[in-house]
């Protein structure tokens, strides 16, 4: 019986050895397989020690180690878990910082938003001139009742109309033809025909401002030149057409602005550069220099000496 005892430990022993060497193996296994594999080992062990033996003085001491090594099968498989539950934390702790960030800004955005308002409000008004707006001093005075009643704070802030020009004025008839931006446009032309000019220049500037996408634009922008150039204005005028003929080189009066900045800069005594308009006027439009305009385009040449 002491003999069994002895060989019942050798094998143990033997198992425990066997467990322990191929332990890196193993590890590369899931927790069913090891267990299959020890006790294939110890099986392997038992035939070994006792040849054509029948397992009957082993099994209590077989049984036990497979019990022992199946328990820790749990913890291996709620180890991802436990790690997954960790990252979804992480993710709502940044998100929950996140959000608090963005309402934070939102809030100093309002303020900050708050403070320009009244800043605006309380600030005096200013007036922004660039190369292709008139300057400040030459500008229209906004339309605050008829264009009568404004005359002379468009010719720069000389005696009120005569009663006699407002009636004049006045019965210059509107169009009315439901398209807004077109009857205005021939409002204005009608003033300028009429040789109203800073009344012309008036409606055709608020034409202007008012419908900048209209089909009528090119000609507004024009004839805007011309009513600022009949009244005694080429600087005006050299800037509107400018802007006419850079906005859209095939708009139906981009020509006519060209070859009126030739004239308006020919009255500013800038001769070089009437005679660049000029040039260019005739390569970029020689059917116009040929036909349509070709005696405003001549007229032009002969009041200005080009090399």
């Amino acid at each position: 019986m002491a003999r069994h005892r002895l060989t019942a430990r050798i094998v143990i022993a033997f198992a425990l050895a066997g467990t322990a060497l191929s332990a890196p193996a193993l590890a590369q296994n899931d927790p069913e397989a090891r267990i299959k594999r020890l006790e294939a080992e110890v099986r392997a062990l038992q035939r070994k020690v006792f040849p054509g033996g029948d397992g009957k003085y082993f099994e209590p001491q077989i049984v036990a180690p497979v019990a022992a090594t199946a328990v820790p099968a749990p913890a291996i498989a709620t180890g991802p878990v436990n790690d997954l539950l960790g990252r979804i934390d992480a993710v709502e702790g940044a998100l929950a910082r996140v959000t608090a960030q963005n309402e934070e800004n939102a809030n100093r955005m309002a303020k900050l938003e708050a403070r320009l308002a009244t800043f605006e409000a309380n600030a005096p008004a200013t007036l922004v001139t660039s190369a292709d707006s008139p300057p400040a001093m030459d500008r229209p005075a906004s339309i605050t009742g008829s264009l009568a009643t404004n005359s002379a704070a468009m010719s720069g802030g000389g005696a009120r109309p005569s009663a006699e020009r407002v009636a004049l004025v006045a019965a210059v008839e509107k169009p009315d033809s439901g398209d807004n931006g077109e009857d205005d446009y021939l409002y204005g032309y009608r003033l300028w025909e009429a040789k109203y000019f800073p009344e012309a220049a008036q409606q055709l500037k608020l034409t202007v401002d008012k419908y900048p996408r209209h089909k009528r634009i090119s000609y507004a922008r024009n004839l805007l030149g011309r009513a600022y150039l009949d009244d005694g204005k080429p600087g005006m005028a050299a800037q509107v057409f400018l802007q006419n003929y850079q906005a859209d080189k095939r708009g139906e009066r981009a020509a006519d602005s060209l070859l009126n900045l030739a004239v308006a800069m020919t009255k500013l005594k800038e001769t070089q550069k009437a005679c660049v308009a000029l040039a260019e006027f005739a390569d970029a439009y020689p059917a116009e220099a040929a036909g349509r305009l070709a005696g405003q385009y001549q007229a032009a040449r002969n009041a200005v000496k080009c090399n």
